[in-house]
């Protein structure tokens, strides 16, 4: 990029900005106060306003790096280590809880594939060391081939273990 558009761009953005912070520090207009026959007799001096308390800092958690992982886009196998797709979203609760995982099952290279949910009980990550190694599945592909697919804003269906699924309240 020239140096001349690039200048251009950044005096741009900085009134851009200025424009905006011009506009947080406009206050209203002051209301007009009531005639001096309507006024309240004057009050007892007000006690001295608390400063203001800072917040305090944030907890800080330190996970070594060989504890934990990403997992959005890592592959999934089954314990046959049958290629079972990757996993692309995460599902919680309204407490924030996490419920399910979709995976992208089936196809070639995207097409044909389609989304499943699957309980988050039935993945194990034992072994997951690095973004190469795969999430294990407590499924088979014939059990995971028959699962619907997962279509957004609609109740979800979610396959789980034998044992380890519990339904979840929803409203219709």
């Amino acid at each position: 990029m020239r140096p001349g558009i690039m200048i251009m761009l950044v005096a741009a953005m900085l009134l851009t900005c200025a424009d905006v912070r011009a506009a947080d520090d406009v206050s209203p207009a002051p209301t007009p106060s009531p005639p001096p026959a309507a006024q309240a007799p004057p009050a007892a001096p007000a006690a001295p306003k608390e400063q203001a308390k800072e917040s305090p800092p944030p907890s800080v958690t330190v996970i070594g790096a060989r504890d934990a992982h990403g997992i959005l886009g890592r592959d999934v196998r089954s314990s046959a280590n049958e290629d079972m797709g990757r996993i692309v979203d995460v599902i919680v609760d309204r407490d924030g809880k996490v419920r399910a995982a979709v995976i992208d099952f089936g196809g070639f290279l995207g097409v044909g594939s389609r989304k499943i949910v699957v309980d988050w009980n039935a993945l194990r990550f034992a072994g997951v060391s690095s973004k190469s190694d795969s999430i294990t599945l407590d499924l088979n592909k014939q059990q995971v081939s028959a699962a619907p697919e997962y279509k957004e804003d609609t109740p979800l269906i979610v396959l789980g273990a034998a044992g380890n699924l519990h339904p979840w309240d929803y409203e219709h």
